[in-house]
């Protein structure tokens, strides 16, 4: 029976622990296991296996309608994950407005070992993708401007040219999006962010439906062993059983902060793709002033990530997106004047009366 994506948070690849019948999954906290047999046990050791990460990435491949799923220690950890499968040489088409941390991770990490990294604006329509592409790297939507791609067009190009399609779902999660059944051949998760949403746990996650990127996964997180511990996997499962309606909420937040955004006398331009919980806002202000406001926020907390229960306030351009060089931030719009807002899941009105007082008191500030 094909489950929904509200029953698949709850249920997905989990059952009662066979002994005693819990119904949550249980945190296996140990290294390795007994084994009845040499090398006759399909549990050997807990960097390779653990029950309860095994429970989760069943539960993220579920919900992304995937066959292989597999989880990290973070989400630059999954990122690097997927580089790994590359070789000198090799080109990776990137959007170029992306995670701060992704773009530190190409440009710093990986180039040194001959890794070519190019990085285009993947929502222009006319996108030519290189013959010579291995990889093509999107974020939809993007950090932090929030644009969207055509998926289903650039997997079809990706095609092509014989490139591999990754997709960063991290924004959009599998309640708004499916990469997969679009085209893509990887999806990449923070799961640090909305998929465990409680800001008390850093981890990531790869899912594919294709066996040689599969084999490739499990070869990298047994063999590296970036994998995250069963108390952090247990409470992404925690978190993944309310995903559905917490996006619910922060999307219907956001929205209602969207239109006030844009009936307000200081704001200059609102980014919002129109769902989601994310918002970027460009104010009429100096930096001093941004600052002010951003500092002066009382239920918004000024703090990085993002996809919390808790709403977020950040400038991109001195925090999340620092590592960006000023020439190229500045280049995409990433300026001293862009607000990142993670709206989370508090009442509007409370939302809505932070942001004024602090947006007035912020531009009072000379």
């Amino acid at each position: 029976m094909a489950y929904k994506l509200e029953t698949l948070t709850i249920h997905g690849g989990q059952s009662p622990e066979p002994v005693t019948g819990a119904v949550m999954t249980p945190i296996f906290q140990t290294s390795t296991y007994a084994q009845p047999h040499p090398a006759d046990w399909p549990w050997e050791y807990a960097r390779t296996q653990n029950p309860t990460r095994t429970a989760l990435q069943d539960c993220i491949a579920s919900l992304e309608g995937a066959k292989h799923g597999f989880c990290f220690s973070s989400g630059v950890a999954a990122i690097d994950s997927v580089i790994r499968a590359l070789s000198p040489g090799d080109t990776v088409l990137c959007g170029d407005d992306v995670y701060g941390g992704t773009y530190r991770l190409f440009t710093r990490a990986w180039s040194q070992f001959g890794l070519n990294f190019i990085f285009v604006d993947t929502t222009d329509p006319s996108l030519e993708i290189p013959k010579d592409t291995k990889l093509v790297w999107l974020e939809t939507p993007t950090n932090p401007l929030l644009k969207t791609s055509d998926i289903a067009a650039i997997a079809k190009k990706s095609k092509d040219v014989g490139a591999t399609l990754v997709v960063d779902n991290t924004f959009a999660t599998p309640v708004f999006q499916r990469p997969l059944e679009l085209g893509a051949d990887v999806v990449v998760h923070s799961m640090t962010k909305y998929l465990n949403g409680h800001s008390d746990v850093i981890s990531g996650a790869v899912v594919t439906n294709d066996a040689s990127w599969a084999k490739h996964l499990a070869f990298i997180q047994n063999s590296a062993g970036a994998v995250p511990g069963p108390q952090d996997c247990f409470l992404v499962l925690r978190g993944l059983k309310t995903l559905h309606v917490r996006m619910e909420r922060h999307q219907s937040n956001a929205k209602k902060i969207v239109h006030w955004l844009q009936n307000h006398d200081a704001v200059q331009q609102v980014l919002y793709p129109g769902f989601g919980g994310m918002v970027s806002v460009y104010l009429r202000a100096t930096l001093e002033q941004t600052c002010a406001v951003v500092k002066n926020t009382k239920v918004f907390t000024l703090a990085e990530s993002l996809g919390g229960v808790e709403s977020l306030i950040e400038l991109p351009a001195l925090m999340t997106h620092a590592s960006v060089p000023a020439d190229v931030r500045s280049s995409l719009g990433i300026d001293d004047g862009l607000i990142r807002l993670s709206v989370g899941i508090e009442h509007i009105d409370d939302l809505i009366e932070d942001l004024s007082q602090a947006i007035e008191n912020g531009l009072n500030k000379k």
